[in-house]
Parts: structure tokens; sequence; C-alpha cells
């Protein structure tokens, strides 16, 4: 059961009066997912990408940052990894011209997605090597521009763990992408606040000129998530070392 009150503003405005939800615990729902419902009902991302037609809020963290990165360029080759249900390749289909023809856009996942103007749409394990493998061949040898990661295990509620199982993921996507980016490639992926561990930050900074946090104001505050935004792809080329 849910209730309306008075609540804050949201993010744009309709006119009308905002209402804040309320949800009642119901009975057989944990607490935990009371919880989730009431943020989920009550967040003006939620709501303004249900109004822009947006596949998630999720969109709206990539537009954050590609506004100010300037990630996304027409005519681009994006590698969306974890896409479902597609609210990152929504954005950078638009934003590489992938609807047009101008780019191209391949996103992939493990879970069902719906079709997406500009979009290939690939149901797919991406952290195995046969989900690499087809990745690899639906590229057919050429390169990404920008390779996009948003994937996220599920939570266990053990800090220690879900971290250890983000960074499997982002090291994951991060050897997908030392393998198919173009040289001066990016590559952006979700991690848990405060960055990754010592080995993935030094792979990162290693391949690429220059690797920084982001956290878009699109992603909750009380959110552990953030983003490593990795510019300047080298191209695997490891510099030599004197002997």
């Amino acid at each position: 059961m849910v209730k309306q009150g008075k609540g804050a503003g949201g993010m744009t405005g309709g006119g009308g009066r905002n209402l804040s939800v309320r949800v009642k615990t119901a009975k057989g729902r944990k607490s935990g997912s009371t919880r989730w419902l009431q943020r989920q009902l009550n967040d003006p991302y939620v709501e303004e990408a249900k109004r822009q037609g947006y596949r998630s809020r999720a969109a709206f963290k990539l537009i954050e940052i590609d506004d100010k990165h300037q990630l996304l360029k027409p005519g681009m080759t994006v590698l969306d990894l974890g896409a479902a249900p597609g609210g990152w390749s929504q954005i950078a289909a638009q934003r590489v011209g992938a609807e047009q023809g101008r780019g191209r856009v391949i996103a992939a996942d493990i879970s069902e997605m719906e079709p997406l103007a500009g979009v290939e749409v690939l149901h797919l394990d991406v952290d195995s090597e046969e989900g690499a493998a087809r990745l690899r061949e639906i590229l057919g040898g050429a390169h990404a521009d920008l390779v996009l990661s948003d994937m996220a295990a599920s939570a266990t509620g053990h800090k220690g763990t879900d971290h250890i199982r983000i960074v499997a993921l982002v090291e994951s996507a991060l050897a997908l992408a030392a393998e198919v980016l173009a040289p001066g490639g990016a590559f952006l992926a979700k991690v848990l606040q405060g960055g990754g561990d010592n080995e993935l930050m030094a792979a990162l900074k290693r391949d690429f000129a220059k690797v920084r946090h982001v956290k878009p104001k699109a992603s909750r505050a009380d959110s552990a998530e953030t983003y490593v935004l990795a510019t300047g792809f080298r191209g695997g080329v490891e510099e030599p070392v004197d002997t």
C-alpha cells in the first residue's frame, strides 16, 4: 500500500504540486524492499526518465558524465557492457548518431533486453570467455572508441564481498577493453566508493593516459557507487623495461 503526502520538488516541474510517496511494509515484504520501493517512487530521476522515455534513471548518469568529459562523439563505436535495460545505450546511440547510421553501439547483457533503435543488442554473459569472444567476433576486427560498463553484482550486504565482486567485473570489462579499444579510446566503469583496489588502478594507469573517479549527481548520494573514467588508451603498448 502506498500513501501520498507533501514532499520536496522533483527534477523538473509539471506545474502541479509535487507529492512524496510513503510505502507501508506489506505482509511478506522485507523492510529493505519497502525502503527500495519508497526510494524509487520518490526519486525525481525515475520520474524524469519515464517522462523522457529513457529505459532507466541511469541514462542521466551518462548524460552528466558525457556533458562534462565529452566522451561520446558522432561516428564513434561504443561497447556497452551490462547494458540492460538500456539507459546508457539509448544515450550513446543518440550522441554518436547510431540511429542515423553514423556511429555504432553494441549492447551486451546476461539479462534479456528489449530491442533499441540504433543499438545492436546481444544476450550473453560478458563475464565469460565465450561472451568476450562473441563480442570480438561482432566487432569483426574493428576497434571500439569507448567501452562502458555499468555492471554490478547482486549486493550481499557484506561490504568486503561486494567490493571484491564488483572489482572482478571491472577487471573483466577492462581485459576486454584492452583487446578492442582503439588507441586514444576511453573506458568508463562502475566501482564502489573509494575506488577499486590497487591492482585495478595500477592496470588502468598503465594502459591509459589519465584515470579519475567521477560521481554524477544522478548517482544517489547514499549509494556507494562511483565510476572510474580512464581516457587516452595507450594501445596496450607497455613501456620498455631497462635491463
